[in-house]
């Protein structure tokens, strides 16, 4: 009998000063072993294991579902390195699964093109020398969003030092501290960073983050969404765009332009080629509707 909340809190400080796991990790490693140890007794063992892992699928979609698994797994590698059990439960569970295939969500080219529209629009009509400033501020944004296909945590989180404005690339470190880099070929693109850090030199500097918000703090996430909303409205959008559909949207459409999947496996940060190739069946989608569509043998009647 091992004690969980002891032992959780043990593994927790381990990832933080042992592994240098990121505090958005950590983070979702604390809140999936607290439900654990609120759903179990003090024995870990392959029963119980097995029970929760029940209790997960009829309660979460498959992909919360499987990263809990994940950290379950986690948590017990370090109680075998510790020696704090002797055998591993997992050895004999099975826990694959099969998800069904949920196709990443994209936003039409029309719409982010009338998103920046809108915003570039907006710089004329701001009333007051802060708002002309978030204006600058939310147009770097959305730029780099669909210019680099970076996760809305990344861009929030680039520090001055990772936007090299002289070779035009930007450094990003994504999940596991992976890191990236990004050219920025688009003279628009370019010009919105450049217009942004000139803007907010003094902000960049103090506050050690490259975008920050009013009160001179590190920009949010949320702040991000919110932004995004705004533009969305502004441009007559009529679905609920989310920061990482530009993401989405860079890769497909990267891929429709007949880019290797190879290169975008890389700018997007995937490690594994198969999470790029959820992007093919969307390509494949359009390409079925293109076929239906466009396809000249429509024209022919006999």
């Amino acid at each position: 009998m091992i004690d969980l909340t002891i032992q959780i809190s043990a593994f927790l400080n381990y990832c933080c000063n042992r592994k240098a796991l990121n505090e958005k990790t950590i983070r979702a490693y604390s809140v999936d072993l607290k439900q654990f140890s609120q759903f179990t007794s003090s024995t870990y063992s392959k029963n119980e294991i097995c029970n929760y892992i029940s209790h997960l699928h009829s309660t979460f979609k498959p992909k919360t579902v499987r990263r809990k698994i994940a950290t379950l797994k986690a948590f017990t590698h370090y109680l075998m390195i510790e020696e704090i059990i002797e055998t591993n439960p997992f050895d004999k569970i099975e826990t694959s699964f099969r998800e069904p295939l949920l196709l990443p969500k994209t936003i039409p080219l029309l719409t982010i093109n009338a998103m920046l529209s809108a915003a570039y629009s907006s710089l004329s009509e701001a009333l007051t020398v802060y708002q002309h400033k978030a204006v600058i501020r939310d147009i770097a944004v959305l730029e780099l969003l669909f210019a680099t296909g970076a996760r809305v945590s990344e861009i929030c989180s680039l520090k001055p030092s990772d936007v090299n404005e002289s070779d035009h690339t930007i450094k990003f470190y994504g999940k596991g501290s992976k890191e990236r880099i990004i050219q920025i070929e688009n003279r628009s693109v370019r010009k919105a960073v450049k217009n942004y850090s000139l803007h907010f030199a003094r902000d960049i500097k103090s506050s050690g983050f490259f975008f920050v918000n009013r009160l001179h703090n590190r920009l949010s996430e949320q702040s991000v969404r919110s932004m995004i909303n705004k533009y969305a409205e502004s441009a007559s959008s009529d679905i609920h765009i989310t920061p990482h559909m530009f993401r989405h949207s860079f890769a497909t459409l990267l891929l429709e332009e007949d880019v290797d999947i190879r290169y975008i496996q890389k700018l997007l940060g995937h490690s594994s080629i198969t999470t790029t190739q959820i992007y093919t069946h969307v390509a494949m989608s359009k390409q079925k509707e293109i076929l239906s569509a466009k396809h000249p043998r429509n024209k022919i009647k006999l």
